[in-house]
């Protein structure tokens, strides 16, 4: 396994006490890794810029960072991090919203240590984790929000975005809804335009958050 080095970005001495304990117990046998604690913003970029390629376990909430608006804007930043988002102060529509970023694991501080343990040991080999607590809110229906938002497609525009959502293509819903490739290439420009997305990466988040797509369905 090639070197890695962990970030811990955290302000809580107990929880930076704790992490490298299960660090220690979870990755005994990785080479070469290495576990640095940084406590601000500008720490951090610094880190990354010389190893972009880190694990940063953090909590937003008790770190130099002013929202997760701020975190997504790191991630988009550093694409090949892996980030741990390790916290007790993490709510469902934070959840919901970063369960679509694949580079975000996420564990909560009252999970057992063994979850802990199998998180980080996730996150050094490139893998993401949902604890359980995270995972059943996530198979939970989201709860009825932005309706009004929603109220702006017509039923057939939100079939076609589900099934966008879905990975089908253009062809594949057009055969799926007995329709015109044009009819279909139609919805879907107007659903980008209704919903201000560019890609159908976007759209997709888009319909996540929206409860259009379950996170069950999304991953089968």
């Amino acid at each position: 396994m090639d070197k890695k080095r962990i970030i811990i970005a955290d302000n809580q001495d107990i929880t930076r006490l704790g992490l490298k304990t299960l660090i220690r117990v979870a990755l005994k046998d990785v080479e070469g890794l290495e576990v640095k604690e940084l406590g601000h913003r500008a720490e951090l970029i610094a880190e990354l810029k010389e190893d972009p390629d880190s694990v940063v376990i953090i909590d937003y909430t008790l770190f130099d960072l002013g929202s997760p608006d701020e975190l997504l804007n790191l991630s988009e930043r550093f694409p090949f991090v892996s980030w741990v988002l390790f916290s007790a102060d993490l709510t469902e529509q934070l959840m919901r919203r970063l369960s679509v970023e694949l580079q975000f694991s996420m564990i909560l501080k009252d999970d057992s240590a063994q979850e802990i343990i199998t998180a980080l040991k996730c996150a050094v080999t490139g893998v993401r984790f949902l604890c359980h607590q995270v995972t059943n809110l996530l198979l939970t229906p989201a709860p009825q929000q932005g309706v009004a938002e929603r109220d702006q497609l017509t039923s057939a525009e939100k079939e076609v975005l589900r099934l966008i959502a879905l990975g089908k293509s253009v062809k594949e819903i057009a055969a799926e809804r007995s329709s015109s490739i044009h009819t279909i290439t139609t919805h879907k420009k107007n659903i980008f335009r209704k919903i201000n997305v560019n890609t159908i990466y976007e759209a997709t988040k888009y319909a996540l958050r929206a409860g259009l797509v379950e996170m069950v369905e999304y991953y089968i």
